[in-house]
């Protein structure tokens, strides 16, 4: 017992941990990290002229241009060549198509799609006569909607769904109904169909959010491995069409969806057949250059061997924009919470150190202060970072990341005196020891561990930007409190924000940095990334 008692204390003296618990002037200097402090940031970035943050849009430079303003008014050097902004290469891609039939155009969305994702970079285009109607699409003992029909090189036309004795294959169940189609164009494949028209329904009365997702546009950061991904051949062409479009393919055989439907059910028989009618479409992506950028505000340690190390803040300012789908009124998702909050957290910790560099009491090692866009796209502002960073990976010693941390959830509704912490043990004992440490020293918020884990179901380790760094191998600690009914929702508002609490786990975040900047040692990573001790 005595020799770990001993080992323990001599690691957190090496890490700067010492017997006295608190440190005067990191309390002095805590104190703008205010409920008020909080609410004056917020009620900006949160509020509806921001537009919901979303990335390269007029919000998202909003957000950007007053995080620098107020880095630079709080004396941080702008690190890129000067510059506070990283600018990220990032495109968006929006989809041409064009269906015309006997030289008539179709109207897309409203007639027919091509989902996004099924069209590479460099799309493609094909006309086509005769027009072969293979009903139900099924290939099966008993009936066989391609019995004596040539396939290859033919542009095909099935219904999405349905049975020859009229029963609706895979009920109401979207994901056997699908399996199903995805089996038919699977064999259409094979057999080197031109490409298939899908007659759906569902175009008839398309729903809001397929209809936001059909006219969005996708956005990617021109890296090696996304071009590359972009240029992968696609598929066989689908295209989905509605019931009207069908009927005047159908036109060209005399025919029409309820007639052939009943012929097929009544001698339940096949009835394909060649339309003699001309079909043609063009599908291709539009490259559209995006401003986007991490905002970076840096403060230079003043230990001359010390400040080539750098600690590393983070809170992603975008969010999800504007929602027109969305219920209600308000379709503005401010974001408040998510993660309008961690991002004031960020700026509070940073004023705080930039007054304390001010007294002379800067940190040792070296703090640069990011606040990165794109999370809500899949964590792209962090990724380009990790992947051209600024100051070296391996002279960062530790990710602090802050998403999340104005609210609570239903697990801690009695008292929301907790922050959930994520990924602190998970490469580094000495970085756990170090954060506890100065929670119990400070702060003493209840510290829930549930999520802490790389099997946790949540996948909340991979979900925010911390993940970025420590997949390089660099210890993090994710502060999070957690998902509420207004997740990614317009009713995440500035109203329902605990402002005392917001405040409280930011300075659980700053004691913790400032242990960090100001240690003997860096956190030692101790452990491999499948969380097994390292030889």
């Amino acid at each position: 017992m005595k020799k770990n008692l001993l080992h323990t204390s001599l690691a957190l003296l090496m890490m700067g941990c010492s017997a006295v618990a608190q440190n005067k002037d990191a309390i002095k200097f805590s104190q703008t990290i205010t409920k008020d402090n909080a609410y004056k940031h917020l009620s900006v970035l949160a509020s509806d002229a921001y537009e919901g943050r979303e990335t390269g849009k007029k919000g998202g430079w909003m957000a950007a241009d007053y995080i620098k303003n107020y880095f630079k008014s709080l004396g941080l050097k702008g690190p890129v060549s000067g510059e506070y902004f990283q600018p990220i290469d990032m495109v968006t891609y929006s989809l041409s198509q064009i269906l015309t039939i006997e030289g008539q155009p179709v109207e897309a969305i409203k007639d027919f799609y091509i989902s996004p994702q099924l069209v590479s970079a460099k799309g493609f285009t094909f006309n086509a006569n005769p027009v072969l109607f293979a009903g139900y699409g099924l290939n099966r003992e008993g009936y066989n909607d391609f019995e004596g029909q040539t396939i290859t090189g033919k542009v095909v036309m099935i219904f999405k769904s349905g049975e020859p004795d009229g029963s609706n294959a895979g009920g109401s169940n979207p994901r056997n109904a699908n399996s199903a189609l995805n089996a038919k164009i699977k064999y259409l494949t094979e057999q080197k169909a031109a490409a298939v028209l899908v007659v759906d329904p569902v175009i008839d009365n398309m729903p809001e959010n397929l209809k936001s997702y059909l006219l969005s546009e996708q956005m990617v950061m021109k890296t090696a491995e996304n071009i590359q991904r972009m240029n992968i051949p696609q598929g066989l062409p689908v295209v989905n069409i509605s019931t009207a479009v069908a009927n005047k393919i159908l036109a060209a055989g005399s025919t029409s969806i309820d007639a052939v439907k009943k012929k097929i059910t009544d001698s339940k028989k096949p009835a394909s057949q060649l339309l003699n009618i001309t079909v043609s479409l063009s599908a291709n992506k539009v490259e559209k250059k995006v401003r986007a950028e991490n905002v970076l505000g840096y403060l230079e340690g003043s230990d001359p061997k010390l400040k080539q190390e750098v600690l590393v803040i983070t809170g992603h300012y975008d969010h999800i924009g504007i929602t027109p789908e969305a219920k209600g009124e308000d379709k503005i998702n401010n974001g408040a919470d998510d993660d309008g909050s961690g991002t004031t957290g960020v700026l509070m910790i940073a004023e705080a150190f930039a007054k304390a560099k001010k007294a002379g009491k800067g940190p040792k090692r070296s703090i640069l202060f990011m606040t990165v866009t794109g999370e809500e796209k899949g964590l792209l502002g962090s990724e380009w970072y990790s992947e051209h960073p600024i100051f070296p990976l391996a002279n960062t010693i530790t990710n602090l990341n802050i998403d999340m941390i104005g609210r609570g959830d239903k697990d801690h509704a009695s008292d929301n005196n907790f922050v959930y912490i994520i990924g602190s043990d998970m490469l580094s004992s000495d970085l756990d020891r170090v954060g506890k440490k100065a929670n119990k020293d400070y702060v003493n918020i209840n510290l829930d561990e549930r999520y802490n884990n790389r099997t946790d179901p949540n996948r909340f380790y991979y979900r925010s930007d911390h993940y970025n760094f420590a997949k390089h191998g660099i210890p993090v600690i994710f502060y999070f409190n957690g998902v509420h009914d207004d997740y990614h929702q317009p009713s995440d508002e500035i109203s329902k924000i605990d402002f005392p609490m917001l405040a409280k786990r930011a300075k659980l975040v700053y004691f913790t940095a400032w242990e960090l900047a100001n240690g003997l040692k860096r956190p030692r990573v101790d452990k491999n990334d499948d969380g097994t001790p390292k030889q």
